[in-house]
């Protein structure tokens, strides 16, 4: 029991997932005996499975809504909305929409989630689409508490942007009020570890149940799901980013990754862009040359709203849920999960996992059955590290942009391989 307890959550989701697709393939194999259709599949799978279902629906409302008005009242501050404030946020919501673009591209041509012809039918008829001038109409909340009443992810964006603008103009009472929030967002972020430790468990049922009453073909989609997100995630590290830094920045695109070796190891390990702030500001300080003027702005922001990766995996995997489950979206729904995911990625904290919850909201909105989570949730975490890879290059990336814009990069230390050297080597203690 011992030895479990010291087993990271990755692991203990990764066995679970392993563990849950064997028992499921051995019911599957026995062909489903009326027994365990009673007692396992439609009894104690599903109840667990659907617990752990509820249990992420439940954090989408409040952390979307208390993590929105802590990012939107610092983002709103007078001082830091200025020339480079704007700079900054244009650049990280142009890279999010080029993100989330490229991915439900993706989806739409390589069909990660059709599994074969027959099966990849429509089964579940959603209601008919709303218009797109509708949905911009409706952003705007008559009512706020019945919006997160009813789960409305939009009119709870907007209302979050809206009064967390309002709490910073309030000054000595905004900053009461800021405080409070933080407070609370502190709380509802240690609540998220609570319900991730009962994933093990979900991820065990939700598995167990697919493995039973799925094919062999439904595993393999999930296959073509991995690849097809590590493949748009190095598009975007390794094509958009470099493009971005040459066209807008004139710098070295190769130079810039170069310098980007330690701190890649780092996020790759935590999972986590807030995590991994410090050494990404002592990394475009010292190895790249940006001044702490504009690095002590940009980085922090960027771990708050630039959620590039996750964007990808949330347009990826909406795509293919939509596909698994046989259901057509249309156009219109399409535009609402690019425009939610670049809003949402204002509230999306920097925390590993986190991006299941905003998922889950996602999917709602357009119609697809949260339980499609359950199809990426045991291969999430190694996805999870490398999308996070990415959302540190953007952030190094734009920092180093506008750093350029302003005069306030050192052009000898991004030129000079050697640059801090001394502090990559020096082992990092938090």
């Amino acid at each position: 029991m011992a030895s479990s307890n010291k087993l990271s959550l990755s692991a203990k989701i990764f066995i679970a997932m392993i563990l849950g697709a064997i028992a499921g393939l051995v019911l599957n194999l026995a062909g489903n005996p009326e027994w365990s259709q009673i007692w396992l599949i439609d009894g104690a799978f599903r109840v667990v499975g659907q617990i752990f279902i509820s249990l992420l629906k439940m954090l989408v409302v409040p952390l979307v809504f208390v993590s929105l008005v802590c990012g939107s009242s610092s983002l709103s501050d007078p001082k830091m909305l200025g020339r480079v404030g704007g700079k900054t946020i244009a650049l990280y919501l142009m890279t999010t929409a080029i993100a989330v673009c490229l991915a439900l591209s993706a989806a739409v041509v390589f069909k990660p989630g059709i599994i074969d012809q027959e099966i990849a039918t429509v089964e579940t008829q959603i209601a008919e689409a709303t218009p797109f001038t509708q949905v911009l109409i409706d952003m705007v909340p008559t009512n706020p508490v019945a919006a997160m009443a009813d789960g409305q992810m939009l009119p709870i964006i907007f209302f979050a942007v809206l009064l967390g603008i309002s709490i910073t103009l309030s000054k000595e009472t905004g900053v009461r009020v800021a405080n409070w929030f933080q407070d609370i967002n502190a709380i509802i972020m240690k609540l998220v570890t609570l319900v991730m430790r009962f994933a093990p468990y979900g991820v065990f049922s939700l598995i167990a149940i697919l493995a039973a009453t799925s094919s062999a073909d439904s595993f393999a989609a999930l296959g073509k799901y991995v690849g097809l997100v590590f493949a748009v995630l190095f598009i975007h590290a390794l094509i958009i980013y470099p493009t971005i830094l040459t066209v807008l920045g004139g710098l070295s695109p190769l130079k810039f990754l170069v310098k980007l070796k330690a701190l890649v190891l780092f996020a790759f390990t935590t999972a986590s862009s807030n995590a991994t702030i410090p050494v990404t500001l002592e990394t475009v300080e010292k190895r790249i040359g940006v001044s702490n003027k504009i690095a002590s702005f940009t980085v922090p922001l960027g771990a708050t709203i630039n959620m590039d990766g996750t964007a990808i995996m949330q347009g990826i995997a909406t795509g293919f849920i939509a596909q698994y489950y046989g259901i057509e979206l249309a156009m219109s729904q399409y535009l609402m999960v690019v425009v939610m995911v670049i809003l949402a990625s204002i509230g999306t904290a920097g925390v590993p996992s986190v991006g299941l919850v905003v998922l889950a909201g996602v999917l709602s909105q357009v119609g697809l059955p949260a339980e499609g989570i359950a199809l990426i949730l045991g291969v999430d975490r190694l996805l999870d590290m490398t999308r996070t890879v990415v959302n540190i290059t953007g952030d190094s990336m734009v920092t180093t942009i506008v750093a350029k814009s302003e005069g306030e990069l050192d052009l000898d230390v991004f030129n000079d391989p050697d640059a801090g050297l001394a502090y990559e080597r020096q082992p990092i203690s938090k």
